[in-house]
């Protein structure tokens, strides 16, 4: 029987600050079906309103997906939202980051829900959203 995991309302977790492009957009559009041209030619993304080419909304799903995941191995996510904000472009470093609002328990479940975020290495929010996570 595994112990159980100390989460408390005020702790702060990070996936560490990244940095994508060119190389990781095109295994995510590969894998995906997302050869979305505004995501892969600065052109086309000049021609949409944005300085160049930007990343993957989905591709940032994914790395909140994966920081919640790797901050409580064998946890669920029962539920995550992101509202789409600023762009990430090529190259810029960003960071997922979440904050825990709520600790409770729910039809036999611990769940913890939590205020999520991705920012920009100037701490400028780029996609707020929320996550709530059942854990061991």
């Amino acid at each position: 029987m595994s112990a159980r995991v100390e989460v408390r309302v005020g702790d702060v977790i990070a996936a560490g600050a990244r940095s994508t492009g060119y190389p990781e957009w095109n295994r995510f559009a590969a894998v995906n079906d997302e050869f979305v041209p505004i995501h892969m030619d600065d052109d086309e993304g000049r021609r949409a309103g944005y300085p160049g080419a930007i990343a993957m909304g989905r591709l940032h799903w994914s790395y909140a997906h994966r920081m919640l995941r790797e901050w409580l191995p064998g946890a669920r996510v029962v539920a995550l939202a992101l509202q789409f904000r600023r762009p990430t472009l090529r190259g810029a470093l960003f960071d997922v980051k979440a904050r825990v609002t709520e600790v409770r328990e729910e039809a036999g479940d611990r769940l913890v829900d939590l205020a999520l975020w991705i920012e920009d290495e100037a701490g400028t929010v780029l996609a707020p959203g929320t996550a709530t996570v059942a854990v061991p």
